[in-house]
């Protein structure tokens, strides 16, 4: 296993950028609730630079774009509802699973070692994406960004799943793709290691200093 797992005996694991790539999915469902108010969709490309930080983030992201302003509340809300909609239809149409993704799970959870998910993508979209890939029975645990008050980088949800498993913070992992799941874990006591391919505003995640970094989750077993 690798060096980071050593007296870890948790493991939380962020979703979109770590687990799958959804920006195909994301990046159509924005396009076709800007479609539905008259505005120009922004294309994939940009989208994948505005994820992280929750569905409603990503439309207000959006329509700033489009507008060349801050959005109204109406308006904002309107497209988010869209967006909703549309995603909601199939949020794995298009997602896929990163190289060494399957094979860290599968040999993480024979080991028997409790796995969690944490992330601030809305919680009715969690369950269809992990059934498509036959990764539900993985995870003890899964937190959306609508599961708490708080998401990340707060540390709550992180703290929230340490509680509910009677692990240690200091005996947990957080792993993810961005400067968010690296505060949030740093945060709530947690050890930190992240992958360089997701989604993190076009920053290095190294930046951000977690405790280790990994080209491919197969790394970690």
């Amino acid at each position: 296993m690798h060096p980071l797992l050593n007296d870890i005996r948790l493991v939380t694991f962020d979703l979109d950028g770590t687990l799958v790539d959804s920006v195909p999915d994301l990046a159509a469902a924005v396009d076709a609730a800007l479609a539905d108010l008259d505005l120009a969709p922004p294309g994939e490309p940009r989208v994948r630079d505005w994820v992280g930080n929750g569905s409603l983030r990503l439309m207000e992201r959006a329509l700033r774009d489009a507008l060349g302003r801050d959005p109204e509340a109406g308006l904002l809300a309107r497209a988010h509802q869209g967006f909703l909609h549309h995603y909601g239809r199939d949020p794995s149409a298009r997602t896929r699973l990163y190289p060494g993704v399957r094979q860290a799970l599968d040999a993480l959870h024979d080991r028997g070692l409790p796995l969690a998910l944490v992330t601030n993508k809305p919680s009715a979209f969690i369950a269809p994406i992990l059934e498509a890939f036959g990764l539900q029975a993985h995870f003890g645990l899964c937190l959306g960004g609508d599961s708490l008050a708080q998401k990340k980088p707060d540390p709550a949800p992180l703290l929230h799943v340490a509680a509910h498993f009677d692990v240690s913070p200091s005996a947990c992992l957080m792993v993810g793709d961005s400067r968010h799941d690296i505060e949030a874990g740093r945060a709530a006591g947690f050890r930190t290691l992240a992958v360089p391919y997701g989604y993190n505003h076009g920053e290095p995640v190294r930046d951000s200093a977690p405790d280790g970094v990994v080209e491919s989750l197969a790394e970690l077993v």
